[in-house]
């Protein structure tokens, strides 16, 4: 595959830490959730990858759309992810949640996340890693 674009960012010192992406736009505090025991008091890796592909899976969901005619710019995607430990280290879980326009109806929506989810980058790159649920709500 050749890149059509490439995005850069440096974290320092872990999950407690800074990130910053080479151009400066993004640029955050780390810090482990209370959950992992942190203090909560920065995002995390976790939070960062649900944003991303819930970013990614809209943009893909509306690439399908357009190509099947189907209005859903008022689609909403949530990403939660879930991490846990998995044998000897940690694993992740995906759920992603796509709240469609109420004008879709239930069988073209579902073929529509269906699609997506095949064209989606982040779904082809987690696709047999990790498992991703797809709920539309």
């Amino acid at each position: 595959m050749d890149a059509i674009y490439t995005a850069v960012a440096t974290a320092t010192h872990g999950r407690e830490g800074r990130a910053i992406s080479s151009d400066g736009k993004l640029d955050l505090q780390l810090a482990p959730p209370v959950e992992l025991g942190g203090n909560g008091q920065g995002t995390n890796p976790e939070q960062l990858f649900a944003a991303g592909y819930a970013a990614c899976f809209a943009s893909a969901l509306g690439l399908v759309g357009r190509q099947a005619k189907v209005d859903v710019t008022e689609a909403a995607v949530t990403g939660e992810v879930g991490i846990g430990k998995q044998g000897e280290g940690f694993g992740l879980k995906v759920t992603l949640r796509v709240e469609l326009p109420d004008t879709v109806d239930a069988e073209t929506g579902r073929k529509l996340v269906d699609q997506a989810h095949q064209v989606c980058p982040y779904s082809n790159a987690t696709r047999g890693n990790i498992d991703v649920d797809l709920v539309i709500e």
